[in-house]
């Protein structure tokens, strides 16, 4: 039955979904109707399909859904009764019995579109509750207008003096960082990123990096210079890429089954590096809250396009070897006093490790036989003096940017080695020929098997009568 869910209202959603009554009913007939479900009703179906197909027990669903397991065993059975349209409100369709008679709906719309034309909606009622004597709630009263297409005037807001925000006082407070996509080589070489950050106070570019593409691992690197030079910022200032941390509101609405079950969101690899190094994300709302880091590009575009022209950069590499020589002289321009001479830097914290923090990590449960599966191929885990079977263990996959992978568990290393590969792998290869004998017999017709003279099927049957 194909169910096709309409457009009712401002939270419905447009949906076309196959539901195959026959897993659930053997005697209710196939036939197309139309059903319209509003999102916390498709919210129900989506969960309990996931419980029908084994994903979800009835207890998860009922705490997905805030319910309790009573009301999801009853869901259950007008389901797979009813199918889709059990979901739907009883109600719906149905004229409301307390609606605005038509005849008082069309006396207000005659009256605002004469006599009270250009009130607002507010003195609209008023008006109408003191010299019509008609009852109704402003609200009410919005939608009848609207449904009438009788808009009222709005003045235009007024203009707002916007100041262009202070900077901060010591440097290492805030830094701002971002990713500039340019054809920084021209017609010399590929077109490539330039991932960046600026210390707010002083305008001092702390960190920078050329990658063919907005990335992570540029984000990494350029944290991990400015850490090795300066120290750690209080604060980080980004945009709303998905890599960085995201706000609570905009991560709830992304949440996945075990995320809502666990009650906290995963964080991503940015997110877990600037808690380990216990620095504040911060994000942007538009390009223009981060116009310090935004005006460097444009001036980034200008004068290091040239200094790349002149060095006669034409890859990745060269381009990088002219960055790193060319900062130096662009911050002893540029950059100027903080205004309190005390620096916010906070150094590395003893407890850490930078060949931890600056990786990429990926939690994996190892498989009976001691082996984990990491990017399309399989790691063995090996005994060693803390235990000697690691089956079913929850461990952390380290990979560093240079390819390299170490596995460890609870902060410990994990001895490892490339395991053999799965036999699986090896289903595709062309079977082995058959020889020139084996195919003679299998040419060979095979012959029926014939009983001898004295076999009981060729005996007359013998009958014996009992009184």
């Amino acid at each position: 039955m194909k169910i096709q869910v309409k457009h009712f209202g401002a939270r419905m959603l447009r949906i076309s979904d196959i539901v195959r009554r026959d897993e659930f009913s053997e005697n209710v007939s196939m036939e197309k109707k139309t059903v319209t479900l509003n999102s916390q009703e498709q919210q129900r179906i989506k969960r309990l399909n996931e419980h029908m197909a084994g994903l979800l027990s009835i207890k998860q669903v009922a705490e997905l859904m805030q319910v309790s397991e009573r009301q999801v065993y009853r869901w259950k059975a007008s389901y797979r009764e009813k199918g889709v349209e059990a979901m739907a409100h009883k109600n719906r369709g149905k004229a409301n019995p307390r609606r605005i008679p038509d005849p008082m709906r069309e006396h207000i719309v005659q009256q605002a579109k004469g006599v009270y034309a250009g009130c607002n909606q507010h003195h609209l009622r008023d008006l109408l509750e003191e010299r019509e004597g008609v009852m109704i709630s402003r609200s009410s009263l919005r939608r009848i207008l609207e449904e009438a297409s009788i808009l009222t005037p709005i003045p235009a807001p007024k203009l707002k003096h916007r100041l262009r925000r202070p900077r901060y006082r010591q440097e290492g407070q805030l830094v701002q960082i971002d990713a500039s996509p340019h054809a920084w080589l021209q017609e010399r070489g590929p077109r490539l990123s330039l991932v960046g950050g600026i210390d707010d106070a002083t305008g001092k570019v702390v960190g920078a990096i050329f990658r063919e593409h907005e990335d992570q691992h540029g984000y990494f690197q350029v944290i991990q210079q400015m850490v090795e030079r300066y120290g750690r910022p209080l604060a980080l200032y980004h945009d709303r890429h998905t890599m960085f941390p995201a706000s609570d509101h905009h991560a709830s609405q992304h949440e996945s089954v075990e995320e809502q079950l666990r009650g906290t969101k995963t964080p991503t690899q940015l997110g877990r590096l600037f808690t380990q190094l216990r620095m504040t994300s911060i994000a942007a709302r538009s390009p223009q809250a981060k116009g310090r880091i935004e005006r460097l590009w444009g001036t980034f575009q200008n004068r290091l396009v040239s200094e790349l022209r002149l060095a006669k950069a034409c890859t990745l590499e060269e381009a990088n070897a002219v960055l790193q020589e060319y900062l130096p002289r662009f911050n002893a321009r540029f950059a100027i006093a903080a205004a309190e001479s005390t620096v916010a830097w906070q150094a590395w914290p003893d407890e850490l490790s930078s060949q931890d923090c600056f990786c990429l990590q990926e939690q994996r449960s190892v498989s009976n036989d001691n082996t984990i599966s990491y990017k399309g191929q399989r790691i063995q885990l090996l005994p060693d003096e803390q235990r000697i079977s690691w089956a079913r263990c929850k461990v952390m996959v380290h990979e560093q940017f240079d390819g390299s992978i170490r596995i460890v568990y609870q902060g410990q290393s994990v001895p490892s080695r490339q395991a053999p590969p799965d036999p699986i792998h090896h289903r595709h290869q062309e079977p082995p020929q058959p020889s020139a004998a084996v195919e003679k017999t299998k040419a060979q017709p095979k012959k029926g098997h014939t009983p001898p003279a004295n076999h009981p099927w060729r005996k007359r049957a013998v009958v014996s009568s009992r009184q």
